[in-house]
Order: C-alpha cells, then sequence, then structure tokens
C-alpha cells in the first residue's frame, strides 16, 4: 500500500495520482473546480501566515510593556517617548539620596549618580509604599525584574548612561594650558552607547522634573526687580522706611568689619605683651553658625593645638625611643643617662632616671667569624 512521501523524499508516480485523486475528490465536495480548489487553500495559508505574524508582534509588544515585572532575562533597551510609569519612576528617584554628583555633558552641567544606589532604592521599603500609591509602578521580585524597571528611564530618554571622556580626545594639538584650578571631582561625560544597568555604571539625569516651582520663583522675580524698579513711585512712608532699613543695614556690616579689624590689633598687642595673646571671639572665622561663631567672647591663643592621633602616636614612639636610647646609654657607658625633658600643650616637665650603681667596664673577646 503507498502510503503518502516521507520529508526530503520525491513522490512516486503512484502517490502522485493518489494525491490528485483525493483532491478532486475534495474539491469536488467544496462544489469546486481543482484550480479554484488551489486557490483557496493558497488564499488560507496566506491568511494564517499573516495572523502567526500579528500574533508574534502582540507578544513582543506584550514583553516591552511589561515595565520590568516578572522573572526573566532582562529586556533589551529600546528607547522612546516617555510613558506616565517611567515618569512615576523617575520622580520617585529624584527624590531619594542617590548621592549625585555634578558633571558636564555637552557643555551642560547636569548631575549624575551611581546605579548602584537607584537600585538599593528599588528595592527599598520607600519603593514599596510608593507602590502601594501608585499600583502601576513595576513589582519587583528578583534580580532581571530590578534591572528591567531601571530600563525603563532610559528607555524614556529620562536618564542615560555616560562615561568619563577627555574633550580632547582624539584630537592631534598638543594638551592645552591648564586655566585655573580644576575643580575637584568634576567630570566631562560622554553618552554611552551600550545602556546597561550593572552597579558600577553612571547615569546622567536628562529629566529635570516639574518646572512649576521654577516658574514660580522666576516669575517672583520679576515681580521683586519691578518693584524694585518702580521705587520712585512708592509712599513716602514706604521709601523712608526703606532708607532707613538700609542704613542700619550698612552700619551692621561696618561695626561688623570694625571688630575683626579691633581682633587682630588687640591679638598683636597681646602677643607681645601678655603672651601668648588672646582672640576676641575665636571662632568667628570658623565654619560654624552664626551664634556658634560668637561664643566663646575670647580666649588665649592655643600655639600649639591638639593634633590628630598620627600626632599622638609618633609623640609616643618618639618618647619611648628617648627611654630605650637613655638604657642604652646606662648599660654601655655604667653613667646614669642624661635628664630628658618632654614638652607638651600645657607644661613642660623634666623626666631624671632613676640613679644605678657603678659597674665598671668589662673587655669581653668576640669569636672569630671565620669559624
Amino acid at each position: 500500500m503507498n502510503g503518502p512521501p516521507q520529508p526530503g523524499q520525491m513522490p512516486s508516480p503512484e502517490q502522485i495520482a493518489e494525491m490528485q485523486r483525493r483532491l478532486a475528490i475534495d474539491a469536488e465536495r467544496a462544489g469546486m473546480t481543482v484550480p479554484q480548489f488551489i486557490e483557496q487553500l493558497k488564499r488560507q495559508a496566506m491568511e494564517q501566515q499573516m495572523r502567526q505574524q500579528q500574533m508574534h508582534q502582540q507578544q513582543h509588544q506584550q514583553q516591552q510593556q511589561q515595565q520590568g515585572g516578572g522573572g526573566g532575562q532582562p529586556q533589551p533597551i529600546v528607547p522612546g517617548p516617555p510613558n506616565p510609569v517611567a515618569l512615576a519612576l523617575a520622580k520617585f528617584l529624584r527624590g531619594q539620596a542617590l548621592k549625585p554628583r555634578t558633571c558636564i555633558l555637552n557643555g551642560e552641567r547636569k548631575d549624575m549618580f551611581k546605579v548602584k544606589r537607584a537600585l538599593r532604592a528599588l528595592e527599598s521599603p520607600a519603593y514599596a509604599a510608593a507602590r502601594k500609591k501608585n499600583p502601576s509602578l513595576p513589582e519587583i521580585t528578583d534580580r532581571a525584574s530590578l534591572e528591567n524597571t531601571f530600563k525603563l528611564l532610559p528607555m524614556s530618554m529620562l536618564a542615560l548612561r555616560v562615561v568619563k571622556s577627555d574633550p580632547h580626545e582624539g584630537h592631534d594639538h598638543a594638551p592645552p594650558a591648564k586655566k585655573g584650578k580644576r575643580v575637584k571631582g568634576l567630570w566631562t561625560v560622554k553618552i554611552e552607547p551600550q545602556q546597561e544597568a550593572h552597579d558600577d555604571m553612571y547615569y546622567v539625569w536628562l529629566w529635570e522634573g516639574s518646572q512649576v516651582m521654577r516658574k514660580v520663583y522666576a516669575a517672583l522675580a520679576l515681580l521683586v526687580i519691578f518693584v524694585v524698579v518702580l521705587y520712585p513711585l512708592w509712599p513716602a512712608k514706604l521709601r523712608m522706611g526703606v532708607y532707613y532699613l538700609s542704613w542700619g543695614f550698612l552700619c551692621f556690616l561696618g561695626l561688623f568689619f570694625a571688630m575683626a579689624i579691633f581682633r587682630v590689633i588687640l591679638f598683636a598687642i597681646t602677643y607681645f605683651v601678655l603672651a601668648p595673646g588672646f582672640w576676641l571671639f575665636p571662632n568667628l572665622w570658623e565654619d560654624l553658625s552664626v551664634i556658634e561663631s560668637f561664643k566663646p567672647v575670647w580666649a588665649w591663643h592655643d600655639p600649639n593645638p591638639k593634633k590628630g592621633k598620627k600626632s599622638k602616636k609618633s609623640a609616643a614612639a618618639s618618647s619611648s625611643s628617648a627611654a630605650a636610647a637613655g638604657s642604652m646609654f646606662s648599660g654601655t657607658t655604667g653613667q646614669p643617662a642624661p635628664a630628658t625633658a618632654t614638652t607638651t600643650a600645657t607644661a613642660t616637665q623634666i623626666a631624671t632616671p632613676v640613679q644605678q650603681r657603678y659597674v665598671g667596664p668589662r673587655v669581653e673577646e668576640l669569636a672569630s667569624d671565620e669559624e
């Protein structure tokens, strides 16, 4: 009995005749001729192929719209227009302590942050609380979903990965002369084509958040300038009040600078008359608050300020080495070591070692090194 041909095998004449007979029977049942029945089969095959392609595209779009939820492999980044979920995520991360640093991107100052800090923020309880308020935020269950959630930022062009760059890289000219002091930690960066989400990578914010308050501040600044310009039109009492207020402010500045000069003169006099001299408001120029800068009112000058632990350790080491040298001196000569003076920040003390019994010098024979 002749069966259907196997894959990759040419059909025999008997099999071809059997296929034609079955095709004629199917066409007769459908009420069509054989050519019409064949055209209908072709159309059905093409429609089925189109349906499969549409299903594949829909599945691909659903995977892209999963918004980082669920496990599996991290999704590739395909930039597109920002969506509300990505904007909500960016707003949440903007409010977290990511320790941003300033960088230069295309000649503009931008805020840059490290990926690991953003991932920690997404794993924190604050993000869980944000998801309760906004359920559209993606759920994070594993590392893949964590990275996919973070990748919503570059997909919506809200933040992009950057690397440190040299603005003169690839130029043939010599490096330019340094103009002024370089700002420490200020990087010049460029956007990296590969937008990945590893812990040690850096991203720069392209989304600056809501601009409503900035517009309000700009409007207030314009209003203040407009009011100042209209000073001649102010009421007489208001102008008089501003006049006396400005004079009071100038007198305050003058008294402050006069006090600063007076304290320097006072220290210079007391430095020679009442050594070591004393300062009026010694913490005036320290990095303190306004009230703490005027406390205490006066203090004696400290010629030897307290040093760190390193200096204390070095002082202890020097004292121990001095003690060792003294013992060596006594053992060699048989005489007591001379008095040593140790100076501290408060007082000077004279330390005299204990008197030892005199021992006469002895001569010992040393063995030859050639043995």
